[in-house]
């Protein structure tokens, strides 16, 4: 009888982070770990979600015996990650931390979480924590508690995709990066501080692409700034997947909105619906503004892609809005909002102006009297031009129009709430909504078909034939999913226009449950 040997693999290291959700898989942490040389076999990578307790998290991390722990620190999971340092430091003293990301990459000396840390690796670490490891390791000790981590060389960098594992790719989002940096300067991004962009190697990276594809991965989140950038290189990605079209392929691209040369055009145009989602960084259409924050951005040739977009391929639009940026007053950003809804984007996603550590918006403090929440997200509090009061509605509308507008809900409603003027009718329904529920979350949506025939019919005087057809449609377009009962009736005669309108094949698979 045979006996199988025993091999134990030391856990000397453990890579760890703290997501936004179970979905997301950290590739930074798995560009560590493919990096990590000899040291690669003794190093594991264990993922969290920041509203697990730091004390359980804690627990695991130390299941594991390890030596040195290297935590990945963002602006979503800083206080959390800081409560998980203090107890891994009241209980385990012994293990060495190492902190990189970019929220302890500046103004480390006003953190608590680095005072605490051991080392902390400021900028790119792909290379650098390896070195840091082995030294360790070794019994050395390095002077400098920060450690300043130049960006490496990418031909230098080993790819992190076979990192993913068969889990990661069977329930979690998997993120590739064609290229890194961005050579445009706006100041409320830490992209401005990159010199450029640059681009791996572009065979290198399809062989990642085509091992990925053959393990079943047909979800590819790129997360580069500007994937439009280089013409060429975004060509061969895009033939790359019309070559392997499948129902089940879905990608999405940060693009620049002034940049769409015909040689991408006539990639785009071949995507099928359901494929392909862009996400366009608009932030702002006030010039002056741009300037203000070092922006270059064409107004006219962007409005003309976005509408070139919307009526020539079938690309979900997700068009980026920030509300807060130095000298955009109220009138200014609903002018703006009202022009990019003119193009009628999929999706317009406004969010709020956060001061980044490191990042140059900093310079703007004082001119224009910038607060933020000294608390992470650092959102914006107030400004010269928008009092706290303001940004409170302003707050609430981002969070209503993700509820109506960017849930796809209410693809019916929203002509009726909207009108000739977005902006100012939603926000009237915004303060309306907050006045009468009190609440910006945990809206059931029964009760949201509710509130929105309640508004429509009373603060905008629409007639209720009109709201309650409108409604109905946005129920039945969901399979009447959440549909509350005073919408019966109209549901029922909504769905019987459609089978009437429907041959019979499809109207047999309305009809069924």
């Amino acid at each position: 009888m045979q006996h199988a040997t025993l091999i134990l693999i030391m856990t000397d290291i453990v890579l760890a982070t703290l997501n936004a959700k179970y979905l997301h898989a950290s590739l930074g942490l798995r560009y560590l770990r493919a990096n990590m040389g000899a040291l690669r076999v003794r190093t594991a990578l264990r993922e969290f979600v920041w509203d697990q307790r730091s004390t359980e998290i804690a627990e695991h991390l130390l299941a594991e015996r390890p030596r040195i722990i290297g935590l990945g620190v963002y602006i979503w999971n800083a206080r959390e990650t800081l409560q998980l340092v203090q107890i891994l430091k009241a209980v385990a003293p012994e293990v060495t931390i190492v902190l990189g990301g970019p929220e302890v990459s500046y103004e480390q000396e006003e953190q608590a979480i680095v005072a605490l840390a051991d080392y902390v690796i400021s900028g790119q670490g792909d290379l650098a924590f390896a070195a840091l490891c082995r030294e360790l390791l070794a019994g050395t000790q390095p002077a400098q508690k920060i450690i300043h981590a130049a960006p490496p060389p990418l031909e230098q960098i080993v790819l992190p995709y076979d990192e993913y594992t068969d889990t990661d790719i069977a329930q979690r989002l998997v993120y590739v990066e064609a290229s890194r940096g961005c050579p445009f300067k706006c100041e409320f991004c830490l992209s401005a501080l990159d010199k450029t962009a640059w681009p791996f190697d572009l065979e290198t990276f399809l062989a990642a692409l085509e091992r990925l594809h053959a393990r079943g991965v047909r979800h590819f989140k790129f997360v580069d700034r500007t994937f439009n950038l280089n013409v060429r290189a975004s060509r061969r990605i895009l033939q790359f997947f019309l070559d392997r079209l499948s129902d089940d392929l879905f990608l999405h691209f940060e693009v620049i909105p002034d940049h769409l040369p015909d040689g991408l055009r006539e990639l785009l145009v071949q995507f099928p619906p359901g494929t392909l989602q862009l996400e366009v960084g608009i932030q702002t259409f006030n010039a002056e503004v741009q300037q203000h924050i070092s922006r270059r951005q064409d107004n006219a040739a962007s409005e003309q892609n976005l509408r070139w977009l919307r009526e020539h391929t079938h690309a979900h639009l997700h068009v980026d809005l920030i509300i807060g940026l130095p000298g955009e007053d109220l009138a200014s950003f609903a002018a703006g909002f009202n022009r990019l809804w003119a193009l009628r984007p999929h999706e317009i996603q406004v969010g709020i102006l956060k001061r980044l550590r490191g990042a140059p918006i900093a310079r703007h403090t004082a001119e224009f009297a910038m607060r933020y929440d000294p608390q992470p997200t650092y959102t914006l509090l107030a400004n010269r031009d928008l009092d706290f009061a303001t940004m409170q509605r302003l707050t609430r509308f981002a969070r209503y129009w993700d509820l109506v507008a960017n849930s796809g809900r209410f693809a019916h409603v929203l002509p009726l709430l909207l009108g000739d003027d977005a902006f100012g009718r939603f926000l009237k329904f915004s303060d309306w909504l907050y006045a009468t529920t009190g609440q910006t979350h945990k809206i059931a949506l029964p009760r949201l078909f509710q509130l929105l025939h309640q508004a429509l019919c009373g603060e905008f005087a629409a007639t209720e034939e009109a709201v309650l057809t409108a409604l109905a449609r946005d129920c039945a377009a969901f399979g009447a999913k959440g549909c509350p009962d005073f919408l019966h009736g109209h549901l029922q005669q909504v769905q019987q226009a459609a089978r009437r309108n429907t041959p019979a094949r499809q109207a047999r698979h309305l009809s069924q449950p």
